[in-house]
């Protein structure tokens, strides 16, 4: 029996069925109400020891325990990743866009893990590896993965802690101002990014393209392309919050995680990874440039 994660209920909580109260709880590893369900009626949710059932009455000073799926590994999913690091207890893969990092489907990210990775011989591995967080199925980047439970619960805690860096760049429509701050709630929650622009273009289809740093501070649904949309600078090529008649479609989402730093979970270093944006983003900035030039002359 591996444990993954555990909780315990604070003071001052009210009684709760298990199934309410565990969403959110175990957001690295459960992040949906679905897969919190499955998880409960695979008797993978403790309370107190015991396996719990969606009804379980939940009250203060209770012990909520999730453990590992045990069941046989998947076949692997023979698709190489680019690898950034590697170690005993975790990695750090680049997504490419279009691809789910988990979920029902066989072409996952986490389906592709065991292809690409060495098995970890630490004595608590992970019978595979496991991301830590999500990203976004349009979104490509740095994904970080978990090779150990002693890694997984430590980097699913400095997740929830908010104490990852994470930057992001995109590309977006209009010209926002140098520096700034989104504060916009996201489902009824505090959600905050901040922002600087580090290019703009113009563009005969968009008026103006510019290249942002994104640094969310928070981690909500989609909280950088709601963000960016409702701002009035929505993400080129998002087809969910894009603006109509200007979304690109065709050429995948401008959005790209391109740094992370986090600290060890063995040895207390802070470590910091940075890539570059995917080519296709400085290709269509230049291009649009271009076009415009050509245009006024």
């Amino acid at each position: 029996m591996i444990v993954l994660a555990r909780h315990i209920v604070p003071d001052g909580t009210p009684p709760d069925r298990l199934s309410d109260y565990a969403r959110g709880i175990f957001p690295e590893h459960l992040p949906s109400r679905k897969g919190l369900k499955k998880a409960i009626l695979a008797g993978r949710v403790l309370v107190d020891g015991r396996p719990g059932e969606t009804a379980t009455r939940i009250s203060a000073g209770q012990t909520l325990e999730l453990l590992a799926d045990e069941r046989p590994s998947k076949r692997p999913f023979e698709l190489s990743l680019a690898t950034h690091y590697e170690d005993e207890h975790l990695a750090l893969v680049f997504k490419p866009s279009g691809l789910a990092v988990s979920g029902n489907r066989f072409r996952t990210v986490e389906n592709a893990l065991p292809f690409n990775l060495h098995p970890s011989s630490r004595p608590d591995a992970l019978g595979r590896p496991l991301p830590v967080h999500r990203l976004d199925a349009p979104t490509s980047g740095l994904l970080l993965v978990a090779k150990t439970i002693a890694a997984r619960i430590e980097l699913g805690r400095q997740f929830e802690a908010q104490e990852v860096e994470k930057r992001y760049q995109a590309v977006v429509l209009g010209r926002p101002p140098d520096t700034g701050i989104f504060d916009l709630p996201i489902d009824g929650k505090e959600s905050l990014t901040h922002y600087r622009r580090r290019h703009t273009v113009p563009s005969l289809r968009s008026g103006w393209l510019s290249l942002m740093d994104l640094f969310p501070q928070t981690g909500r649904t989609h909280q950088l392309r709601r963000h960016l949309s409702a701002a009035g600078y929505p993400i080129l090529g998002d087809a969910q919050y894009g603006r109509e008649g200007l979304i690109l479609r065709g050429r995948g989402l401008f959005l790209c995680a391109v740094e992370l730093s986090f600290v060890h979970p063995a040895t207390g270093e802070r470590l910091r990874f940075s890539i570059e944006a995917p080519a296709k983003f400085g290709l269509h900035l230049a291009r649009e440039e271009r076009r415009w030039n050509q245009f006024r002359s």
